[in-house]
């Protein structure tokens, strides 16, 4: 994990970190985040808030992903239809059965070649192979797992993989607050920053206690602390 370096900046590390995790955190638009700032006698334009996300959140991201335990063999992938810049693209997406994002891709077909795409970048950023995949009933799956020679169990269906589908409500609503996304580059770049922020914060809350929450917030918010550290 490396630190991040704030210098050259006329704010402290302490206020940019803060700013990069409000947006990322919650579903607000730089506009809000500029105003949640003032509230506190902070002077900061939502232009500058946009350069320090743009600047700091691929690190941050790349940093909390080094922090995280390695997910479950059991993979849940699914792919949405996302506007960008007015055009029909898709964002395919794979979660383990525990919730955990493992990656987030968007790219501009559904079929064979996109999905072997997406499996290949699994394989290869978490060094193995599932035991069992959950998909919906799109033929493309199937062909994809058949020619790169993943042997995991394929279980399809719409209900079995609501755990994916679920998983898309979160990036829907930022998807919305953010009136569609202006570019594929764009786009990648910040559903990337997105998965990995929320998955340090993100829990099923109904299964735990309020203790056991406060506990998990601290170390959630720990984590974020270490991955933004100034060099």
């Amino acid at each position: 994990m490396q630190p991040i370096s704030y210098a050259r900046h006329q704010f402290p590390p302490a206020i940019i970190q803060h700013a990069v995790w409000l947006y990322l955190r919650f579903t607000l638009s730089y506009r809000d985040v500029e105003e949640l700032l003032a509230e506190r006698g902070l002077d900061v334009s939502y232009e500058t808030i946009r350069r320090w996300v743009g600047k700091f959140g691929p690190a941050i991201a790349q940093n909390l992903r080094q922090l995280r335990a390695k997910p479950s063999s059991r993979w849940h992938l699914d792919e949405m239809v996302v506007r960008v810049n007015g055009r029909q693209m898709y964002l395919w997406r794979a979660v383990d059965d525990e919730g955990e994002v493992l990656e987030v891709l968007i790219q501009r077909r559904r079929n064979k070649a996109a999905a072997s795409k997406l499996i290949r970048k699994l394989l290869k950023k978490h060094g193995f192979a599932p035991t069992r995949v959950t998909t919906d009933k799109l033929r493309s799956y199937g062909a994809a797992f058949k020619e790169i020679g993943l042997s995991a169990d394929h279980e399809q269906g719409v209900y079995q993989n609501n755990r994916a589908e679920v998983s898309h409500q979160p990036l829907r609503r930022r998807e919305l607050k953010m009136q569609r996304f202006k570019s594929p580059g764009s786009a990648q770049r910040f559903v990337s920053m997105h998965a990995a922020t929320y998955n340090i914060f993100n829990l099923q809350r109904h299964l735990i206690s309020r203790r056991t929450l406060r506990t998990f917030r601290t170390q959630a918010r720990a984590d974020w602390n270490a991955a933004t550290a100034a060099a």
